[in-house]
This record gives structure tokens, C-alpha cells and sequence, in this order.
């Protein structure tokens, strides 16, 4: 048996049959509106040409009363049009108290409505949201480009005037003066961005406000259409995301999210008209995953992401500020939060974006939700969010245990052998963002898989990959060296070699020391690890750095300090700082070369020069100690570098000069198997005679190998000695033309 609805399911049923099948019925509705207010003012304007007919008794029209009668649907016109308008003001009335019911009933069934959902984000009133709808029609449909050129009786206005406007919804002349304060300029209406007053390009110049059009902005007429997509403006430049992951997903420090969390349930706990605008900076080196936390946050907020580049903004000067309105009514129009990112270049105090910051920070305290800024760095000039509640966030590279697990699930599509020890190992060898692994796995897949379909992925492609995601920077403060050498090349006592071998060792077990054996509670600073190599020039301080950075598969990068000191205050500081800056996720090993022209001795202070070139080697020191990587000095005198300083150094290796045995060995580990030797050629005696550096006898065995190739094809004594003479004079030895009787005789 059928059961009969109760009252409430017959109410229930008929408020749902009254709701609007979609935003396209509401709109038709509107427009019955708006016609029965255009017959209104017909009704007017006959009553005012019965009138004029006694003055003139043909006036021209433009459009014919017939032909606004067709368009408005009316068979046939009311002799007494003095009756006609009580009708029509009730019938709106009418009809408006219909809309009204319709809409609530409308929105409480779930119906996306357009102009009502932009009337609640702006606060607008019935008259502005009337303002929108006469505006509104002729994007609607082409008859009202007639009928406004009717009622403005001119063929060039067949866009709505503030006048005709003020004609359409106002009874009185007073009413028509209070209600011009709608169109200022700080009136929602012009202040948003919705309405755009534009002149009427046939007036002439000082022509009255009244005769000024009204336009509705292309992106809110799109925005009414039911177009969702970003405002054209924007293309290029903001892109809109959904959240697909929680915010408990999101690979960054537990105690930061925590932190995030807390401040979000304490700033929406307020009632809105207690809490004060929110702003987030999270700041941080690239790829740390700011724009992850903060998709984290909308999935939290349950709403989408609008990301902006500013970088990208900033280089659009002149439209920069329309760009950055747009972006922010693009965040209230879809119920966003706005990420700004890159945002340290424009609050990095270049006077050219003093100005837009502001701008910035006045849209950002009228915002209706969060806004979320990422950068590089703090720096945010004092005062400049004032009008919101500003909280600085710092993101750092995520611990090991994360980076394990981000290599974890970035290896998962990857042919390697073993996913989670190649994870563990990575983790701990780079200290990359979670895009960086990203973008080296992407990396070994275009460069190593793709290549070689069938070959499983080695730790050391994975090496080669990383290596590509860092340092891009480093390459304009710095020369990147490209190691060669290995461990059997450097000729040095065992204990020598044994002592860099322990320091590459450090730096393999530094996660293991510090973070799983708890050392970082003890030391605050000071975790990275700083040599010093001593000894004079060519006795292998670049090649041991060189075989340091391949036997830990890292980038090395050499600085030559006399090109970093300047003799202008402060400068040198900016240099180091620019170097360090780039080298806090660079994974590359630093090595200072020329370190005398900084290390000196600390003299006492007699001049002003003293004093800043101690206040440069504390400044040097103070970062050595702030950064976590390798750090190396090369000095040719170690007897010149400050006590102090050294008892700050983790570890210093003598490189001495070679002796007899030494150079013996460097003589034979300089010719490539490849090279076509004389087999007179006499080792001993070179060894034994003469007494130069490593660094010298590579110079002498290319320089025999090219009078070699020149002249005979087989490297030959002769040539080697040539060779010798030449090196000799370059660095100011007396040569013993004697030493080519001699080898003649050996």
C-alpha cells in the first residue's frame, strides 16, 4: 500500500519542485524581472512624450515604441499608462518575492546560483546585485541592445549609462542622487573590480558622470555564465589545484604541521568579526615542499589551491598590480587559499616593488581566507602586515627518515634492485628537497632507463642523477672540477691516505653519529666537516679533494679566494655569503684554494684595514661552522694561518714535498698505459735529479708529450728533459744544460 506524504514531506516536496533547475532558469527569471522594470520606464517615457508630441509634434526614434513592444512582449500597449505603472511596480514586487523564495530553496538544495553566490562574497545589496542583472542582458541576449538604445533614445548607446540605471531602479529624483554613491569609486561595485566605467567614447570631453557606461568585467561575466576556469589575465602566470593528498601526507617535520594545524583551529575558532586576516610565510630552499604543506593546508580547509609565481608577476611592471587584484579575487570567487610563491623577490627591498608590496600587503588583510606566501629567505620588512596576523614559518631539508621515505616512494616505478637500501642510502648521502628527488629519479629515467630498457639502475646512475639537481647556482660563484683521479693515483704516506679516507668516512656516517646515536642534541653547530690541507704548491691538495669528491660521489667545487676577497667594506662578506647561500642543499664538497689570501695571520689592530680583514676571517669562520657540508682550505703556508683559527678546523692534513721515493712513484703514475713510452727512459735518475713537485712533473710529462708527438711519435728522455727545461724556467730555476750530458751517459 502506498504511504500518503505527511505535511512536512508535501512541504519538503513542493519547496524542491520551486527550487531552480540550474543557474540558467534562475537567469531567465531575473530577465522577466528586468523587463517588467523596462516596462516600468516605457510606461514613463510615454507619459513624458505625450508632452514633448505638443512641442514636437514628430520626434525621430531610433527604435519605434512597437518595436520595444515586441521585444518586451507586449500585444498591445495601455491607452492610460498613469494605471499601467501601480501594475507594474506590484508585479515586480511580486516576482521579486518569488525569486527571493525560489533562490533560498534554491541554494539550500545544493543549486549553484551565480549572482547570488558573488552577491554573499561581496555583501552586495538588492539594488547592486540589479545593477549586475541590467548589465548582465545584453550578454544575454541581443534585444536589450535595442531597447537601451530606446531608452536612451541614441543609436551609439546601446550599452546601460549610470543614468539609465538610476532611471530603472529609482522612483524619485532624490532617490537617483543617494544612489550614485553605488559608483564610486569605493563602492564594492567599482572597488571589486565587478563594474567597469568606462566612458562613452561620443560624448565630448567634461561630458556629465551621469552619461559614463557601465560594463560588467569579462571574467565575472564568465564567472555568471557558469565558467569556471581562471580570469584569461592569469593564464600563464596561476594555476588552480585540488588537493589530492591530507595534510598528515605531507612529507615535512611532524611539529611543523602540528604547528600549521594549531594556528589554523585557533584563527577559525574566532568569530569572524574577531579574527583578523591570516597570513602564512613558509620560507625555505627550493624544493622543501612549501607548496606541498600548503595543499596539505586546503585539503585540511577543503578547498582548492591557486598557485601564483611572483617572479613571474613582477616582470609584468606595468600591469603587475591588476594581476596580483585578479589573482585575489580569483581566491574569493572559487573560495581558494592564494599561494604566493618566490615572494623573497618582492619583499627584497628593491624600492622598484616597494609600492606592489603594499598593495600586496593591504589585499592580503582583505582577504577572506588565508593567504600563503613561500620564499627563500625571512626578510619581511617590519610592519608590512600589520593589518593581518602574520606568522613565519621555516621549512628546512626534512630529517633523514623522511628523505628515506620520499626516496622510497619516488624509486617505486624504477627498475632498481633494491628500493629501500638504495633509499636509506641516498637519504643519507644527499641532503636534497623532496623535489630534487623527484626530479633526480625523473631524471635517471630519461637519461639512464630509457636508454638501456633491459639494465637495472646502479647506485651510482642514482649518484649522477642527484648530482644534476643542485649546484646550478654555484656554477656562476664558482669552477666546478671534474674528478679523474683515484685513490691509487695520490702519492702520499699510508697515514696520509688513511687520514682522508677516515674524513670521506665522516661525512658517510654523519647520519648514523648524529642522528641515530643522538650527537646533534649535543652539538648545536659545527656538524659539518671542516680540513685544512697545507703544503706547497703541486704537492696535491686539488687532486686529494678531487678523489675525496669520487669516492663520495659529490660535486666538487673549487673557489679561489684571492678573487673573493674585495678590498671594499663588507664586500668580501657578501661574496662568502652568496657561496655558502648556495651551497646549504648543493651537496657539493667547497674547497678554498689560495686560502692565504684570507687566512693570515690576525695582526693587531693598527688600521682600519686590520680591522675589517679580522672582522672577514671571523665572518668565514662563523659560516664554516654554519654549514653541514665539506668544507676544504688549501694553504701553501700553514705557519700563516691564525691558532684560533685552527682549533676550529675538524681536521688538518700535511701535504709535504716529495721526496725521492715519492717523485719516483708521481714519475711513473703520470703516463697513461696508453702513451707510447721509450723504454730507455730512466725513472730513477729523473726522481733523483730533479727535485720539483707533483704538480711540476705533470707539467713536464705533458709537456714531453706534445715535443713527442711532434717530433717522432714515442716519448723519448730528450723529450722529457725539453720538458723539464721548460717547466725549469716557468718557475725560476736555473737549468744545467749539463742534464742532457748526463742522461745521455745513464
Amino acid at each position: 500500500m502506498r504511504k500518503e506524504p505527511t505535511n512536512e514531506n508535501v512541504n519538503t516536496v513542493v519547496d524542491k519542485a520551486r527550487a531552480y533547475r540550474d543557474n540558467f532558469d534562475y537567469m531567465a527569471h531575473l530577465l522577466k524581472k528586468l523587463d517588467l522594470m523596462i516596462q516600468k520606464r516605457v510606461s514613463m517615457i510615454r507619459q513624458q512624450d505625450k508632452k514633448l508630441r505638443e512641442i514636437a509634434p514628430d520626434p525621430k526614434l531610433y527604435v519605434s515604441h512597437d518595436e520595444v513592444d515586441y521585444y518586451l512582449q507586449e500585444k498591445e500597449t495601455s491607452g492610460d499608462e498613469i494605471t499601467a505603472l501601480p501594475r507594474l511596480k506590484r508585479q515586480i514586487e511580486e516576482l521579486q518575492e518569488e525569486i527571493d523564495t525560489r533562490v533560498e530553496v534554491s541554494l539550500e538544495s545544493g543549486i549553484f546560483l551565480a549572482l547570488p553566490w558573488l552577491a554573499r562574497l561581496y555583501n552586495l545589496s538588492s539594488f547592486e546585485k540589479d545593477v549586475i542583472l541590467i548589465c548582465l542582458a545584453p550578454e544575454l541576449h541581443r534585444k536589450y541592445d535595442k531597447i537601451y538604445v530606446y531608452l536612451q533614445d541614441d543609436i551609439a548607446r546601446k550599452k546601460p549609462s549610470i543614468d539609465l540605471v538610476l532611471d530603472l531602479l529609482c522612483e524619485t529624483e532624490a532617490e537617483k542622487w543617494q544612489a550614485r554613491c553605488f559608483f564610486s569609486g569605493h563602492a564594492p561595485l567599482v572597488h571589486s573590480g565587478i563594474i567597469v566605467i568606462v566612458d562613452d567614447p561620443h560624448s565630448p570631453s567634461g561630458s556629465s558622470q551621469l552619461s559614463r557606461f557601465l560594463k560588467l568585467d569579462p571574467h565575472i561575466l564568465d564567472f555568471l555564465l557558469g565558467d569556471s576556469s581562471v580570469d584569461n589575465r592569469l593564464l600563464e602566470k596561476a594555476v588552480i589545484y585540488t588537493p589530492m593528498f591530507s595534510l598528515a601526507e605531507v612529507l615535512i617535520e611532524p611539529g611543523i604541521k602540528n604547528r600549521v594545524k594549531n594556528i589554523l583551529q585557533e584563527h577559525f575558532a574566532l568569530s569572524p568579526l574577531e579574527r583578523k586576516k591570516l597570513v602564512l610565510y613558509f620560507y625555505g630552499p627550493y624544493g622543501v615542499g612549501k607548496r606541498d604543506l600548503a595543499l596539505g593546508i586546503c585539503h585540511f580547509l577543503n578547498c582548492p589551491l591557486i598557485y601564483l609565481d611572483m617572479e613571474q608577476l613582477v616582470g609584468k611592471a606595468a600591469e603587475a598590480e591588476t594581476l596580483l587584484r585578479a589573482a585575489f579575487r580569483e581566491e574569493l570567487l572559487v573560495q581558494a587559499i592564494l599561494y604566493l610563491d618566490n615572494i623573497h623577490i618582492l619583499l627584497a627591498g628593491d624600492i622598484t616593488y616597494t609600492a606592489l608590496s603594499k598593495s600586496l600587503a593591504r589585499m592580503a588583510a582583505a582577504s577572506n581566507t588565508v593567504t600563503i606566501m613561500a620564499g627563500e629567505n625571512a626578510d619581511i620588512p617590519p610592519g608590512l602586515f600589520e593589518a593581518a596576523v602574520l606568522h613565519t614559518i621555516p621549512l628546512t631539508v626534512p630529517p633523514v627518515q623522511l628523505l628515506q621515505k620520499t626516496w622510497e616512494l619516488a624509486l617505486e616505478n624504477l627498475p632498481v634492485q633494491d628500493k629501500t637500501s638504495y633509499a636509506r642510502e641516498l637519504a643519507s648521502r644527499f641532503r636534497l628537497t623532496p623535489r630534487q628527488i623527484r626530479g633526480a629519479c625523473q631524471y635517471a629515467r630519461y637519461s639512464f632507463v630509457m636508454a638501456n630498457p633491459q639494465t637495472r639502475l646502479t647506485l651510482n646512475d642514482l649518484y649522477a642523477a642527484c648530482r644534476k639537481q643542485t649546484n646550478q647556482k654555484l656554477n656562476q660563484l664558482a669552477v666546478k672540477i671534474e674528478y679523474r683521479y683515484r685513490w691509487e693515483d695520490i702519492v702520499l704516506e699510508e697515514e696520509k691516505i688513511q687520514h682522508l679516507k677516515e674524513i670521506c668516512r665522516q661525512e658517510k656516517y654523519r647520519y648514523q653519529v648524529f642522528e641515530h646515536w643522538g650527537f646533534h642534541k649535543k652539538i648545536s653547530h659545527g656538524k659539518g666537516l671542516s680540513v685544512l690541507f697545507s703544503g706547497p704548491p703541486g704537492t696535491g691538495k686539488t687532486m686529494a679533494a678531487e678523489v675525496m669528491a669520487g669516492e663520495l660521489q659529490l660535486d666538487l667545487y673549487k673557489i679561489d679566494l684571492s678573487g673573493v676577497v674585495s678590498k671594499y667594506v663588507g664586500e668580501t662578506e657578501k661574496n662568502l655569503a652568496r657561496i655558502f647561500h648556495e651551497a646549504e642543499t648543493g651537496n657539493a664538497i667547497l674547497f678554498f684554494d689560495e686560502a692565504d689570501a684570507l687566512f693570515g695571520k690576525r695582526t693587531e689592530i693598527s688600521d682600519a684595514h686590520d680591522r675589517y680583514a679580522n672582522i672577514e676571517v671571523s665572518y668565514l669562520l662563523q659560516k664554516m661552522e654554519e654549514h653541514e657540508g665539506i668544507v676544504i682550505l688549501a694553504s701553501n703556508f700553514r705557519q700563516n694561518i691564525d691558532e684560533a683559527f685552527t682549533r676550529r678546523l675538524r681536521f688538518i692534513v700535511d701535504f709535504p714535498f716529495p721526496d725521492e721515493e715519492s717523485r719516483l712513484r708521481i714519475w711513473k703514475t703520470h703516463f697513461p698505459d696508453e702513451a707510447p713510452l721509450d723504454q730507455a727512459v730512466d725513472f730513477e735518475f729523473l726522481a733523483r735529479k730533479f727535485q720539483v713537485t707533483g704538480g711540476c712533473i705533470r707539467n713536464i710529462v705533458l709537456n714531453a708529450a706534445f715535443f713527442a708527438a711532434q717530433n717522432g711519435g714515442v716519448i723519448e728522455m730528450k723529450h722529457i728533459l725539453r720538458g723539464a727545461q721548460r717547466e725549469y724556467e716557468k718557475i725560476g730555476k736555473s737549468w744545467d744544460e749539463r742534464n742532457m750530458k748526463m742522461a745521455a751517459r745513464v
